[in-house]
């Protein structure tokens, strides 16, 4: 996959998809939001692949979006992604598969605060800061920010930074959810791989059923999620990787090799 403005690379199971415009503080420009649908797309679609990794290239997570050059496609109602691509906020009804941990450092306002919401775990520098500045210029942060932060961190504290356009650090992003851990400058994507990694060591299907189940809850609430446990459990008891697991119980040694079925 060559972009322009997404950088690719692919460490054994883990896609790493690195936002690559730093001139610009890696705003997102047209270009740029079509080539990140394109990478999810194709993070989702490899079976080879088990866990996402999303990081900003350059000295800045993301400046959000370029409101030159996207402005007129928004008001125009017009589709940001790229034939074929997965939205990379996951507001239109359709979500990753697999696990996304998002690495923060430097800057992180707008579209990329929603980015790292739509992720399932985020980790960030301790000198990154954060701010929702659409309001302060007579914008709605459309990318999930109005849903997602409030069911994150609570009303109160959701308001007090969407309202205010205030920018804040990453301590206060880990209290209110945010981001789930905060680390030495530099050490971001190192710590955002050592997850990725462990995660990928895991059952692939199992991790899925987690995913899929723990999304309708939150989407559909405790009850719908509760129907579809005995499915899933069934699922993955009676997968080649559920029997490897059981297997190991049965007879402990080595770690099960999953395969994903």
């Amino acid at each position: 996959m060559n972009y322009d403005y997404v950088q690719v690379e692919r460490h054994g199971p883990v896609m790493v998809i690195g936002i690559n415009r730093p001139e610009k503080a890696n705003a997102l420009n047209q270009q740029a939001i079509r080539e990140l649908s394109s990478a999810y797309a194709a993070l989702d679609a490899d079976d080879s692949i088990r866990a996402g990794v999303l990081h900003g290239v350059g000295r800045h997570f993301t400046a959000g979006m370029d409101l030159r050059e996207v402005a007129p496609q928004v008001s125009a109602g017009d589709s940001l992604l790229a034939p074929g691509g997965m939205n990379p906020w996951q507001v239109e009804g359709e979500s990753l598969s697999k696990p996304l941990i998002a690495a923060v450092h430097g800057k992180c306002l707008t579209l990329g605060i929603e980015l790292v919401l739509a992720a399932d775990i985020a980790v960030c520098s301790a000198s990154s800061s954060f701010a929702t500045l659409e309001p302060q210029v007579g914008l709605f942060p459309f990318g999930g920010g109005t849903t997602r932060l409030p069911q994150r961190a609570g009303w109160g504290n959701a308001m007090r930074w969407l309202l205010t356009c205030e920018e804040y650090g990453a301590q206060e992003a880990h209290r209110i959810g945010l981001v789930q851990e905060v680390v030495d400058d530099g050490d971001h994507l190192t710590r955002a791989m050592q997850l990725a990694e462990k995660i990928a060591r895991q059952a692939p299907l199992a991790i899925k059923a987690v995913l899929e189940n723990s999304r309708r809850a939150v989407r559909d609430g405790v009850a719908a999620a509760e129907l579809e446990m005995p499915r899933l459990a069934q699922q993955t008891f009676n997968s080649v990787d559920g029997q490897a697991g059981i297997d190991t119980f049965r007879e402990p040694g080595s770690p099960p090799v999953f395969v994903g079925r």
